[in-house]
């Protein structure tokens, strides 16, 4: 059975190197976030007022691309998807940095696109196109862990102590948005705080529980098939 896979979580909290061993583990595809590439973060952080909207349709519209081409294909991984983006406009929104206008239709193309995702209807899936991901796991971590990860990584626009409270918003919010607001698929909880991938012996048992959660996951879809067929 292939997966598709979404990790989520803080700014910092590692979802790239995660995204890296489980595409290798699973022999799949890996979307990455643009970020590197991405001329609009740097300004966004020198001047959020005015950069907030033309970063959040930039990242809106990568991330629809990513999960397009996702669901079209037997095993991919995305370390960050097109379901926790309205997370980050909602946090500009409401510290001041999106205009009501701009958040009305930041959220208006949003619900379009996510519309069109439940419409695809080419894939090299024998079975069709996914139209939501198989699992979606939680890199969960304290504020420290997360502030000495983004310290660590060294990039120079996530240095300024004035994002501080930027970021100690948007983690205040994580666990509200995925234990209350996400429902597109199971979750796996990870403890970002104890496991550190770049560990070998925490890699292997991130991985063990990975499989465990997918064999899960295939019982269940399995169970339903039986249903199904046993109604007909």
């Amino acid at each position: 059975m292939g997966y598709v896979i979404c990790l989520g979580g803080m700014i910092g909290v590692g979802k790239t190197s995660y995204t890296t061993l489980i595409a290798q583990h699973l022999n799949s595809e890996a979307f990455y976030e643009s970020v590197d590439d991405n001329r609009l973060l740097d300004l966004f952080y020198n001047d959020r007022e005015r950069f907030a909207f033309p970063l959040q349709i930039y990242f809106l519209n990568t991330r629809f691309r990513s999960i397009k081409k996702a669901m079209r294909h037997k095993n991919n991984v995305l370390d960050r998807s097109i379901y926790e983006d309205a997370l980050f406009a909602k946090i500009n929104f409401e510290d001041g940095m999106m205009k009501e206008a701009e958040f009305d239709c930041y959220l208006d193309l949003l619900h379009n696109m996510l519309e069109e995702i439940q419409e695809l209807d080419h894939c090299t899936c024998p079975t069709g196109p996914k139209k939501r991901p198989d699992l979606f796991i939680y890199l969960r971590a304290s504020f420290e862990t997360i502030m000495e990860r983004i310290e660590k990584r060294g990039r120079d626009y996530e240095q300024d102590p004035s994002h501080v409270n930027y970021f100690r918003r948007l983690h205040s919010r994580y666990d509200d948005w995925v234990f209350n607001h996400y429902k597109e698929s199971d979750v796996l909880i990870i403890d970002a705080d104890r496991i550190d991938i770049t560990r070998e012996e925490d890699a292997a048992e991130f991985l063990e529980i990975l499989d465990a959660k997918l064999r899960e996951i295939d019982e269940k879809e399995t169970a339903r098939l039986v249903q199904k067929v046993s109604y007909k």
